[in-house]
């Protein structure tokens, strides 16, 4: 066996690893554990959010002044309908003391559909 063939031969394997490795981090959708788990992570995170705004949808439908309070919103910007929607307390889930921002944050997504 000729060395310079076999050395050629590592070489390439090396290099053609390299670069398959770099192909599929980057432009090949592969990711690592740590990755994926924090990908799943905000998923979650966002669905539950989600589906939360639509309970903070519904307590606002019980609000006895609605119509007023959907007019005030008109033309304010999401996140500013974010922290009306907090201090109307609608983002206050059943067991909570307190707004979450991220509920808030959808509920005012479920508006903006209504509102524009």
């Amino acid at each position: 066996m000729d060395w310079e063939r076999t050395k050629f031969g590592l070489l390439s394997a090396v290099g053609g690893a390299v670069a398959l490795a770099i192909i599929g981090f980057n432009w090949g959708g592969w990711v690592t554990t740590g990755t994926a788990e924090a990908m799943a992570k905000e998923i979650a995170a966002n669905a539950v959010a989600e589906r939360l705004g639509s309970i903070c949808v519904a307590q606002f439908n019980r609000d006895s002044q609605k119509g007023q309070k959907l007019n005030e919103m008109k033309g304010q910007d999401t996140w500013e309908r974010s922290r009306y929607i907090e201090k109307q307390s609608w983002a206050i889930m059943p067991g909570d003391e307190k707004a979450d921002s991220t509920v808030a944050d959808a509920c005012a997504k479920h508006f903006t559909e209504k509102i524009s």
